[in-house]
């Protein structure tokens, strides 16, 4: 020892200043304050960036044909996006929202200082060059990234962070929108973050700074703008519920074809090159017949929002095979929803970065037009408003494919204006949630996590049970012996042991059973038998064996199921890790139920 003292850093010496001078409550406001502008300077930035790209890109299109760089543009674009992400991130930043659910349930919403940045590159890259996919996810993982660094940095407890990473996640979603309402509502449905009260005023705090700022970035101008065509009535009832149901059977198809489609690309997980090809072969092949798949494709769903006329709507086929021949426009509307879930699935599958928020608004507005065109060509009942339907079909597909049908109602309503279409937004979004959910039980972004049993939810037991770390409660200092051990030595471990049993190992550390202290008491005082008796003899199995990857909801049901006191956990190779005692797992779980009701 030289004697020498390390001067305190000026982070630790801020830190020190705020826990003396500042409350947490007025901390956590400053902190969501910072959250949402960066959230909105990052929405702004990466919304730049990819106009920028694609007026480069595309200025010179001929509109009234197809072209041939169609092809060529999207595999550039994932080919750029799979190099940065592998040489220079390192990491894998797909299914941003995932990530955050993941996160929030065994990361103790820690996520890494590098997605601060990096899915607004990556993205920014994919979608520039056509990549078929959404900004919005990357942006959300960026701000809740934002938050969760934020609050890591000044030391804050596991709620705290929580509440940060709801508070960058809510500002993203505000910002992008220009809609605080729904990034409030968002937080709360999707990323199922109880709104307590001391979490809803950094929220709130966060998704009002973002959005003020995203008009002094950008001034008033909405993302999509919508003139009502005619005042809603009772008379479309029927059509605003068939129009839900068609809504939740179209969530479903993109649901699952995701899923279905994710699990082909992970199959070449070891090889991107063979995903590169395949991803951007039919994407560039679906980009080139139908150019409305390029990119985020909000400039198609502005044309079916504000069209007027035939000849406004047909705008839809320009730069493509299709262009001028207005009479396709019904069959090639189709074939843009069918094909939007293959060119997502293979933006990114094939290696580029991106999510599925856009292409479920995209995908919305399609159903709703079409559904209307369809409704009013076969006079079916009273007419209905294309314009309006397409605007209510972006809310029921959202609605459905994130089972959120208040962020559907609230962002469509703050993102249109469209406040005199609230009845029939709440008749399509609910109706499609309850078509959903009689198939699907979570969300695209959850049912990753749910099958692995990581998924947070708003119900406290099974929150609870979630967010507690099997790994942290097993208690590896045992004391073990061996099959041929003698009943006098088993006694010495005994009177060193702290638990009431003592694990038979063999000589590769595999569990080959178990003594119970208390089955063995009527031998253990009979010194006359320490040498007549081994551990092979005095073992039993025992109750109930846990693996290390089993979810903490089934370690709980197995101690009620067996009453055992101590259950021993295995890894995949049958090997002993250690126990878990029943007393001190409980005694977790009442001081986390306790954490989570105080307020």
């Amino acid at each position: 020892m030289d004697g020498t003292v390390t001067k305190p850093t000026m982070l630790q010496r801020l830190h020190e200043w705020r826990v003396a001078h500042v409350s947490e409550k007025m901390f956590m406001i400053i902190l969501a304050l910072l959250v949402g502008f960066f959230a909105a300077v990052a929405a702004f930035s990466l919304h730049w960036i990819i106009n920028q790209i694609v007026s480069l890109l595309t200025s010179s299109f001929d509109r009234t044909g197809a072209n041939w760089l169609y092809l060529v543009y999207p595999v550039v674009g994932i080919y750029l996006t799979s190099l940065f992400v592998r040489y220079v991130v390192k990491d894998n930043i797909s299914h941003g929202i995932t990530r955050i659910l993941y996160a929030i349930s065994t990361n103790k919403s820690r996520l890494k200082s590098h997605n601060c940045w990096s899915s607004v590159i990556a993205s920014a890259i994919t979608i520039g060059f056509g990549g078929s996919v959404g900004a919005e996810a990357p942006i959300v993982l960026t701000g809740s990234a934002i938050g969760s660094n934020l609050g890591q940095i000044f030391h804050m407890d596991r709620k705290m962070l929580m509440t940060l990473v709801g508070c960058g996640a809510a500002g993203a979603i505000a910002g992008i929108f220009k809609a605080p309402i729904a990034g409030l509502v968002f937080t709360l449905e999707v990323l199922m973050i109880d709104m307590t009260m001391s979490a809803l005023l950094p929220i709130l705090v966060s998704c009002v700074t973002a959005t003020v700022f995203t008009y002094i970035f950008s001034g008033n101008t909405a993302l999509f703008t919508f003139h009502l065509d005619s005042e809603w009535s009772v008379e479309r009832i029927p059509a605003c519920v068939l129009l839900g149901i068609s809504c939740g059977l179209v969530s479903l198809y993109f649901i699952r074809t995701m899923g279905f489609c994710e699990g082909i690309f992970a199959r070449f997980k070891d090889k991107p090159y063979v995903k590169l090809a395949i991803g951007g072969t039919v994407l560039s092949l679906l980009i080139f017949l139908f150019p409305a798949l390029y990119g985020e494709g909000y400039s198609s769903i502005d044309l079916l929002l504000n069209g007027r006329t035939e000849a406004d709507w047909n705008r839809i086929l320009n730069n493509s095979l299709f262009s001028g021949q207005g009479a396709l426009l019904i069959p090639y509307l189709a074939l843009v929803l069918f094909t939007k879930v293959f060119a997502t699935s293979a933006t990114n599958g094939g290696g580029g970065c991106g999510g599925t928020f856009a292409p479920s608004l995209f995908i919305g507005c399609f159903t709703g037009f079409l559904f209307s065109r369809l409704w009013n060509i076969n006079e079916i009942g009273v007419y209905v408003p294309e314009k309006n339907f397409a605007l209510l079909g972006m809310a029921g597909v959202m609605s459905g494919v994130m089972h959120a049908p208040l962020t559907g109602i609230f962002l469509i309503a703050e993102l249109t204006g469209g406040y005199r279409m609230f009845m029939p937004l709440m008749i399509v979004s609910v109706c499609a949630y309850l078509t959903i959910i009689i198939f699907e039980p979570h969300s695209i972004y959850g049912s990753r996590l749910a099958k692995q049993g990581k998924l947070i939810t708003h119900h406290t037991d099974h929150a609870v049970l979630t967010l507690m770390n099997l790994d942290s409660v097993i208690e590896r200092d045992f004391l073990s012996v061996t099959p041929d051990m003698e009943l006098g030595q088993i006694v010495h471990k005994i009177s060193r042991s702290h638990s009431t049993v003592l694990p038979v190992l063999d000589a590769g550390g595999s569990l080959l059973g178990e003594i119970d202290i208390m089955k063995i008491r009527n031998v253990v005082f009979r010194i006359e038998l320490y040498h007549h008796f081994k551990s092979s003899q005095l073992m039993t199995e025992p109750k109930a064996r846990l693996s290390d990857t089993m979810p903490m909801a089934d370690v709980m049901r197995t101690f009620d199921r067996t009453g055992a006191n101590w259950l021993p956990v295995l890894d995949a190779e049958s090997r002993l890790k250690g126990y878990i005692s029943r007393q001190r797992i409980y005694t977790m779980y009442r001081k986390m139920v306790a954490d989570m009701s105080e307020d």
